[in-house]
């Protein structure tokens, strides 16, 4: 059985995702990640059952670090605009400062060892822009919050194939939540 914690843990999901960042999901081996980890397999099978527990584990680890830090800026703000406005763009910007994002958002939508994650994560994101939703005028507000993760990631995914931010991109996904003509 796999042990939950301990540094030893932490140091193989950090490699991992430093692997995750070079090599993408797909060349994320155990030999890989236990190389840079610098740590033995018997290390990594005394905290994960398998490739696929771990790949669950950084990608919740990925997740929740994002969340966090989105919390940090926006935690203080009522629902509405300004919170979901400061929201998506503090968004937009860790994925492009963040290691391992390219893999943890393209590659993880074809995983099949993740796609319940994710989409138990995405699901997750929904329900918290759903008061910011509906205080800028939705009703209801949980379609469109489940089209606004969707479209967040793919501008994401735009910026990150580009390697810049796209403000086109983000001014469009904004007038659209925030249900602004354009002038």
């Amino acid at each position: 059985m796999a042990r939950p914690a301990g540094p030893g843990r932490e140091a193989l999901l950090r490699a991992g995702l430093h692997v995750a960042q070079e090599r993408g999901l797909t060349g994320m081996s155990v030999n890989a990640v236990v190389e840079a980890a610098g740590m033995s397999k018997g290390n990594f099978y005394q905290h994960f059952t398998d490739r696929r527990d771990f790949l669950r584990s950084i990608h919740r680890l990925y997740h929740d670090e994002m969340e966090e830090r989105l919390i940090a800026v926006v935690g203080h703000l009522p629902p509405g605009r300004e919170r979901l406005i400061q929201g998506i763009i503090a968004h937009l910007d860790l994925c492009l400062e963040t290691r391992a994002t390219r893999a943890l958002l393209v590659q993880a939508r074809t995983d099949a060892d993740l796609f319940d994650e994710m989409r138990s994560r995405n699901d997750h994101i929904a329900t918290l822009v759903v008061d910011d939703l509906a205080a800028v005028g939705w009703d209801p507000p949980e379609p469109v919050a489940r089209m606004m993760v969707t479209m967040v990631g793919d501008v994401s995914l735009e910026e990150l194939f580009d390697d810049r931010r796209r403000d086109d991109l983000r001014d469009a996904l904004l007038r659209l939540l925030l249900r602004e003509a354009t002038h």
